[in-house]
């Protein structure tokens, strides 16, 4: 049996982040073999991860980097369960260098992401189960990037909301502020959609039906009630697609008719919206 010193034992909290104690225990498990002793850390975590699985994740942290041609955005939000370990230095440098990572592998999905390696040679993944083990909470990653003409991001200032909004036929028009008052617009009115042919079928079918039985249920002619559902989906696209809906700050505009009075023509591609405990 290896005899395990406080230099190992701080050699391996340094390494891993684990308390003093799980670190002795882990190197006393493993020997003093310093990489099994972090498997049993890993696997520690992920015990905890297993058991919390159904636990909510409300609280957390949300960034974003958007690429110096301001072409491609990419936004990482990873949730806990509680306010005070959003706020531990472990865990937003976590956030932080998820996202660094993010950025230089360029993935497109959280899968690929998670299954990134990072420069110690262990994965996103594995970083995010060692967090775990340390802080005994649940720990939820989401991801979304975009690629536009030009991508204006905004994050909330509960740091737990962000967006990502891809512009198109800018032209010459500086895009830094009407960017972001639209991104802020998508974390305020959540827009299901950029526009009305972005709504899915069945939700235009959901919002037919409600219609319809909302104009039975008022004694409305049977007749009528395809027109009138009409008319009430038509409201759905005004109150719930982007470009249809009043701009927040000016409500004598629509966010359409905003972008076309910045530079004729622009409009938005597509936008992402992340918010953590909704």
């Amino acid at each position: 049996m290896a005899a395990i010193t406080a230099a190992d034992v701080n050699k391996l909290r340094t390494m891993t982040g684990a308390g003093m104690m799980d670190c002795k225990k882990a190197l006393t498990e493993a020997d003093g073999d310093f990489e099994a002793a972090r498997d049993i850390l890993r696997k520690q975590g992920q015990k905890i991860a297993d058991k919390r699985a159904d636990n909510a994740t409300s609280e957390g942290l949300v960034l974003v980097n958007v690429s110096e041609d301001g072409t491609t955005g990419k936004l990482v939000a990873l949730a806990c369960e509680t306010e005070s370990v959003a706020k531990v230095a472990d865990f937003r440098n976590l956030v932080q260098q998820i996202l660094d990572t993010a950025v230089k592998t360029n993935v497109g999905t959280k899968e690929d992401l998670l299954a990134a390696t990072e420069a110690d040679g262990r994965t996103v993944q594995e970083h995010i189960t060692e967090l775990t083990g340390k802080i005994g909470e649940k720990l939820d990653l989401s991801y979304v990037t975009l690629s536009a003409e030009k991508v204006a991001s905004y994050i909330h200032s509960d740091n737990k909301k962000g967006v990502l909004v891809g512009l198109k036929n800018v032209g010459s028009a500086e895009t830094a502020e009407i960017g972001r008052d639209v991104a802020m617009q998508i974390v305020a009115m959540k827009p299901v959609a950029v526009d009305k042919d972005g709504v899915d079928a069945g939700t235009v079918e959901r919002e037919i039906e409600i219609g319809k039985e909302q104009a039975r249920a008022e004694g409305k002619p049977e007749a009528m009630l395809e027109k009138i559902a009409q008319g009430k989906l038509n409201k759905f696209y005004k109150e719930n697609t982007l470009l249809n809906q009043e701009f927040v700050k000016d409500n004598s505009l629509t966010i359409a008719q905003l972008l076309d009075k910045t530079s004729k023509g622009m409009t938005v591609s597509d936008f992402k919206r992340v918010v953590i405990g909704a």
